[in-house]
């Protein structure tokens, strides 16, 4: 083999693993992009809740919980303004007629 053959060949070989070390950089960094944008989106979401958690949709203030009968009902304390997590309307809806009755009543403190 000739010094011109042996070098086109070494040209050829390192092009080739050249291209695909490029690509996998390309892949890494694509990855580690994606990832980044995951943990942007995670961390804006838990900012908004932080933000936003047991506030108050109508005025803004804190909402506490209070347990009544089993069912986890946020009361306002400025506005009086109740809030039902999923499901939590439902399961009061689903109490015999006496009990919703009982429930209403003790929720509005009568």
């Amino acid at each position: 083999m000739t010094d011109e053959v042996r070098h086109r060949v070494e040209n050829e070989w390192f092009a080739r693993h050249e291209e695909e070390l490029l690509r996998q950089a390309r892949r890494r960094h694509e990855q580690r992009l994606k990832e980044l944008a995951a943990q942007q989106v995670a961390g804006e979401k838990r900012t908004l809740r932080d933000l936003h958690h047991m506030k108050c949709p109508k005025c803004g203030h804190d909402m506490a919980a209070k347990h009544i009968d089993g069912v986890e009902v946020d009361r306002c304390g400025t506005c009086d303004g109740l809030f039902f997590d999923k499901g939590e309307f439902e399961e009061i809806l689903l109490k015999r007629s006496e009990d919703r009755r009982g429930f209403f009543r003790k929720l509005v403190g009568l």
